[in-house]
């Protein structure tokens, strides 16, 4: 089983959004018996709240939910439960390395890094563009997918 934590800095936008759509995507292909998916903050800021409601709405326009979700901190154990830990901006890296310890293992990864223009994806709590938030999340969760499931020949 592939044990992914997505993270970003509040866990209330872009890192739960990456949760639900991988969730989905790996229901589509029929593999969630092979996967295990979550999302985590590195700040403390939001611990316990739900997904901020447009980004619960972008993920409802999709037909995907993400009811029940409650933002989590990342913790240093994640790293040793996790095979991999994905930030959505170098600011989340930095403290994802900060938080876990440092990378001995080469877990830590940005969630762009999955597509052929890596960078940050855009924070929708500054810019409100959950738009461009959601095509990027979603690019680079179908290349995750697609790159797991050569490296396992599913």
């Amino acid at each position: 089983m592939t044990r992914i934590l997505f993270v970003c800095h509040g866990n209330i936008c872009r890192s739960p959004m990456a949760e639900f759509v991988m969730k989905d995507l790996v229901r589509q292909a029929g593999l969630e018996s092979q996967f295990h998916i979550e999302s985590a903050a590195t700040s403390t800021e939001e611990i316990g709240n739900p997904v901020y409601p447009p980004a619960r709405r972008k993920l409802a326009e999709h037909g995907i939910s993400c009811e029940g979700k409650r933002a989590r901190q990342l913790t240093n154990a994640d790293y040793d439960q996790f095979d991999l830990l994905i930030g959505m901006d170098r600011a989340n890296l930095r403290n994802m390395h900060r938080i876990c310890g440092g990378d001995f293992a080469g877990k830590l990864h940005l969630l762009m890094d999955y597509t052929d223009h890596p960078g940050d994806v855009a924070d929708p709590w500054y810019t409100g563009d959950f738009e461009t938030t959601w095509r990027d999340v979603l690019e680079c969760c179908q290349g995750l997918l697609e790159q797991l499931r050569f490296r396992e020949g599913k």
